[in-house]
């Protein structure tokens, strides 16, 4: 009795096992998984923190009078320091420009945090993670969807805090050149581009604790454990850099060059910190970013 014949749809399902028409770029896309994300209550929460600050700066400047700026600026780049808070309310590049200062040391690291350690392991702690594997979505191609849009709300949160700033910088203290404690000011047109570089540099520096959250992330199934832990570790660093016996070693810790993009609000623009920095914490990223790839490629799934 010869056996029966199966049919076409059969014959390819048993040669070629991946399902017809499914493609492992396909699953995922960058656009669902940044809807996802958008519709999260932390997502609007955090961009309504950020957009309420340049206001909360305002009033308190309303209220308290000029700044005096005794603590002074920034400068974790080893050189001399800039006090922005000096010329805070002297025009909206000026307000912008201090309320990124205020923000980068510890505020514009729990988005970062936020954004890229909640996003593997809160999957894990609702226990879809698995569900989202079986679709089937390749594992780096999860992980790689994810942490793109991780990576894009990061930056978004630190593009919106200075477009909020010179918008209500505008309406409190009028448009105007950066003034410069130094002495001197940026043209107007000068302005926005230096800004810009200040932001793009923030977002560089920060892929440290974008990595060590996603890597975290990947480890565990809690995702306050993988935010905080994150944040801790950039607490850590930061302590490490303000000891200053370590001498020349702290040129190997990220937090030491976060505010080298202080050199992009000179007269001249200097590049040397900014490029050192940016190595450092390219460096260190990429490690992590590694071994998060690695590390879930191989790890057993039961959540």
């Amino acid at each position: 009795m010869s056996a029966p014949v199966q049919p076409p749809e059969v014959r390819v399902a048993t040669e070629h096992p991946e399902a017809s028409g499914y493609r492992a770029r396909r699953t995922l896309p960058l656009r669902v998984e940044a809807m996802r994300q958008l519709r999260r209550r932390r997502t609007l929460l955090m961009g309504g923190i950020l957009a309420a600050l340049p206001f909360i700066l305002i009033i308190a400047f309303a209220i308290g009078g000029t700044p005096d700026g005794e603590d002074g600026g920034g400068g974790g780049r080893g050189g001399g320091r800039l006090n922005l808070m000096d010329v805070a309310t002297e025009s909206a590049a000026n307000f912008a420009a201090t309320s990124l200062f205020l923000s980068a040391g510890f505020l514009l690291v729990v988005p970062v945090a936020l954004f890229c350690g909640d996003t593997v392991a809160s999957e894990a702690s609702w226990s879809s993670l698995r569900y989202l594997l079986a679709a089937p979505v390749p594992r780096v191609r999860l992980l790689w969807s994810k942490l793109v849009v991780a990576l894009g709300f990061s930056l978004a949160a630190m593009v919106l805090l200075p477009l909020v700033a010179l918008a209500a910088g505008t309406a409190a203290y009028g448009w105007g050149p950066l003034k410069l404690p130094t002495g001197g000011a940026l043209s107007a047109g000068d302005t926005v581009p230096r800004l810009a570089i200040v932001v793009a540099f923030i977002f560089v520096s920060q892929l440290v604790t974008a990595g060590l959250a996603f890597w975290l992330s990947t480890k565990t199934d809690a995702p306050l454990g993988a935010v905080g832990g994150a944040v801790g570790l950039t607490i850590v660093g930061n302590v490490l850099d303000a000891v200053t016996a370590l001498g020349s070693w702290r040129d190997f810790l990220p937090a030491h060059w976060q505010f080298a993009w202080a050199d992009a609000l000179q007269p001249q623009l200097e590049w040397g910190g900014m490029i050192k920095g940016t190595a450092v914490s390219v460096t260190y990223a990429l490690i992590l970013f590694a071994l998060a790839f690695r590390g879930f490629s191989r790890k057993d799934i039961v959540s």
